[in-house]
């Protein structure tokens, strides 16, 4: 028997966007939110959904008879097809919210407004390869995850997590709308909520050394939630005692 191609070309070449939401006993958390970005994102590759009602249906029917206190649900859409899939989150990323991270910044390639006009970096697209890699780069230096760096200096983002940290009372992240970086769901709820607890939410560049005298460094992720950097280039960094307390704003 031949071999069959389980994937469509369109998926093999990384044309088509997706999205991970955080399954929980009372739905899918920030569905709206998602949606908008994978619309968001379609836009930025000419990529024409299907009406939201029918992805909707599909996610209700998808996680119908799911008990599992929590779960991955997965939207991927190409040229030719929508697929909706559960599944349990992988233990590696329970981790990660749990333990925290170990962090290394690495200069990304380019200067903040110099992204070639054809980028992507601002779809969630299928193209992640390069997110992959330099994850597994951070992991053959001892370490578990990359802060993207602009040639200036500037932090950005982690290959598959928005960036937030805590200065004094603020509890910042970096604006997606100045430097070309996919919109985090997780992060904007955050920074949303955070006057609730005493804090105030920012959007604001932050230098690498700036990073590194944060009183916490975090990145936010729909699966995640939050996972603490414990240390930022080798350097350790205490646990902060607002860790526990943003889970539980995030209901985590």
């Amino acid at each position: 028997m031949a071999d069959r191609v389980l994937v469509s070309a369109d998926e093999l070449f990384g044309d088509g966007v997706f999205e991970t939401v955080h399954l929980r006993p009372s739905g899918p958390w920030l569905l709206d939110a998602h949606l908008d970005r994978l619309a968001r994102s379609a836009e930025l590759l000419d990529l024409e959904l299907p009406p939201r009602a029918e992805i909707e249906e599909r996610v209700r029917a998808e996680i119908a008879g799911w008990e599992a206190p929590e779960g991955a649900l997965r939207i991927l859409h190409t040229r030719e097809s929508l697929h909706v899939t559960v599944s349990p989150i992988a233990p590696a990323t329970l981790a990660e919210r749990r333990d925290g991270i170990r962090l290394l910044s690495a200069d990304v390639g380019y200067a903040l407004g110099r992204r070639p006009p054809w980028s992507l970096t601002a779809a969630k697209s299928l193209s992640y390869a390069g997110n992959f890699a330099a994850r597994r780069w951070a992991r053959r230096q001892g370490a578990d995850d990359v802060v993207w760096l602009s040639t200036e200096g500037y932090a950005l983002e982690a290959p598959t997590a928005s960036l937030i940290w805590l200065a004094g009372s603020a509890l910042a992240t970096v604006p997606a709308d100045m430097t070309g970086i996919l919109p985090g769901t997780t992060a904007a709820e955050l920074l949303a909520r955070a006057p609730s607890v005493g804090l105030r939410g920012e959007e604001r560049m932050v230098t690498i050394d700036e990073l590194a005298g944060a009183d916490a460094i975090w990145l936010a992720s729909a699966l995640r939630g939050l996972a603490e950097a414990v240390s930022l280039d080798g350097v350790h960094r205490t646990r902060s005692p607002w860790t526990p307390q943003l889970l539980t704003l995030l209901g985590y």
